[in-house]
């Protein structure tokens, strides 16, 4: 009887854990704007793009600048309001930096942008992001 027990708690315990798991998506620390306006308007201070990756619902952004800590940037994900219909469909987006740091360092920082309001009919859309060449699948 107590093996029995041992085995229904040990059942319970794999159960809970694998439903915590689960839920464990990665979440996202900004919002993406969609924006004609903004993607036009929005603050374009140097900066470079390092890496551009999709993990879930999240665009995960590596990028680099001048400055002094990179503290006071104000950084915006802008997609330019436009689907252009093709297959997959594709959105053109703009990372946006406003930066009145005056330092020699260069920084680099990660930030990653809920991309989930970027879906559009189907299963995926090409997400171009302009000021860097890069262009990544969105599947969803």
């Amino acid at each position: 009887m107590k093996q029995l027990w041992i085995l229904i708690l040990t059942a319970l315990t794999l159960m809970f854990s694998s439903c915590n798991d689960a839920t464990n998506t990665p979440e996202c620390e900004f919002e993406t704007l969609i924006s004609a306006e903004e993607f036009v308007t929005a603050p374009s201070d140097p900066v470079s793009i390092n890496t551009v990756e999709i993990e879930g619902n999240c665009l995960v952004i590596t990028f680099s600048a001048s400055g002094c800590s990179g503290d006071t940037w104000e950084v915006k994900l802008i997609d330019s309001e436009s689907i252009m219909e093709s297959l997959p469909p594709q959105r053109n987006l703009r990372l946006s930096l406003k930066n009145e740091e005056l330092c020699e360092a260069y920084i680099s920082k990660e930030m990653s942008f809920d991309i989930s309001n970027l879906q559009v009919e189907g299963y995926s859309v090409q997400l171009n992001l302009l000021n860097s060449n890069e262009s990544v699948l969105y599947s969803y």
